[in-house]
């Protein structure tokens, strides 16, 4: 298909592909940011024991009867328990035991007195205030009791979840098989970071681009390469690697130049273009194909057009492979703090700043060739087709990044 429009690009392109079902166990400690395979369910209870919740004395509520600073109360110290260990003695009227923060409370005690409340003798104990049953006491599984459930199938784990697991004694989690990436930068003119740069040539910086977005969305590729403008060898190296992916995403070489050389690497590999041309601005010549049931997105070699055109058609496709909707492009209303004066004849996205719903943007500099000017942005404008201009107080629609 050619020149198509946006909604059916990612139509197509989902439709193409199943979600990723695999799953695999690893270490809690290496889960964050991914999405658990199956619900989990508290083995215990947390805390796991009653327990004290200061540093004070474990005693028996009714032995602080009127206590007070005037009217003392003592009690004879027959035991000390730190955080981690546990007392043998069984408290009687009369007596209290030494205890820390966290600490196990021994039987027959039911509250806690505040050392601060006590003249923190070792041998016998003040007391200066009188408690009730269960003061400052805590209970086993107050927190989390066991077979409550954790996390649920299809969660994405964070921090706060692997603290909760760990609490738990679980030390490794099933989740979903991540989608494997392969990312393919092609263009003789570009030139590696990090070497000379020789003359005619520019520094990548699509690799580095898209590497660290999908970084960012918890994907890191498995293969991440700047290969020449060789059809031959750009479709040597997707066949050599196509087995070992779930999605090839492709920069440059799509428009129709003398060096857009993805239309013959599909040729040579008997590849199955779905469409080629997408409505939009910047990065219309978007290209997606399948090759051996893999899918191969091909996007502009233009900085700001590759990152349009991944954010819009990427993250869709990154969603239905992961199984995670949070990787979709979300869209707000907006209503424009300054003017764009540019026509659109086609329709065109381009990037802002998104704040409390106001729209604005950076200063000049919107070409697909540009980048500089992304810096603090968190947004793309989705302009109609045929817009004359944007106004000052216009309504929008915003993509965010």
């Amino acid at each position: 298909m050619l020149n198509i429009e946006l909604e059916k690009a990612v139509e197509l392109m989902v439709k193409s592909i199943e979600e990723i079902k695999e799953t695999e166990e690893i270490e809690l400690i290496e889960a964050g940011g991914r999405i658990i395979s199956e619900d989990i369910f508290a083995p215990m209870n947390n805390p796991p024991f009653d327990r004290s919740p200061l540093d004070g004395y474990a005693l028996i509520a009714e032995d602080t009867k009127g206590a007070s600073k005037g009217n003392i109360k003592k009690l004879t110290v027959v035991d000390c328990i730190f955080a981690g260990g546990y007392s043998e003695s069984v408290l009687r009227r009369g007596e209290a035991v030494r205890i820390m923060t966290g600490a196990k409370m021994p039987k027959g005690a039911n509250c806690v007195i505040r050392q601060e409340n006590t003249n923190c003798g070792q041998d016998e104990v003040e007391i200066y205030e009188e408690l009730r049953e269960y003061s400052n006491y805590c209970f086993a599984g107050e927190d989390i009791k066991e077979r409550d459930l954790l996390i649920k199938k299809g969660d994405f784990l964070t921090y706060v979840h692997q603290g909760i697991l760990s609490s738990m004694g679980i030390s490794k989690v099933k989740v979903k098989v991540r989608p494997r990436i392969g990312l393919i930068v092609t263009g003789d003119e570009v030139g590696t970071p990090g070497q000379q740069l020789r003359s005619g040539k520019i520094y990548d910086s699509n690799l580095q681009l898209l590497y660290s977005r999908l970084n960012e969305f918890g994907l890191k590729p498995i293969i991440a390469e700047i290969i020449g403008d060789s059809a031959e060898k750009v479709g040597k190296r997707i066949d050599e690697i196509i087995n070992d992916v779930d999605l090839i995403i492709t920069t440059g070489g799509v428009s129709v130049g003398q060096k857009d050389i993805l239309h013959n690497v599909l040729e040579l590999i008997n590849a199955d273009r779905i469409f080629w041309k997408v409505n939009l601005m910047p990065g219309t010549p978007a290209m997606y194909s399948l090759y051996k049931s893999k899918p191969i997105l091909s996007l502009s070699g233009n900085p700001f057009a590759a990152l349009t055109t991944f954010e819009l058609l990427g993250r869709p496709l990154l969603a239905k492979l992961s199984g995670n909707d949070k990787l979709k492009p979300k869209q707000v209303d907006g209503t424009m703090e300054a003017e764009f004066n540019k026509p659109s004849k086609k329709r065109r996205f381009i990037r802002a700043y998104f704040k409390d719903g106001k729209v604005s943007l950076p200063k000049n500099k919107h070409s697909s060739g540009m980048l500089a000017s992304m810096i603090g942005c968190n947004c793309l404008i989705d302009i109609k087709k045929g817009t004359l201009k944007l106004n000052r107080g216009d309504k929008v629609n915003v993509v965010l990044l």
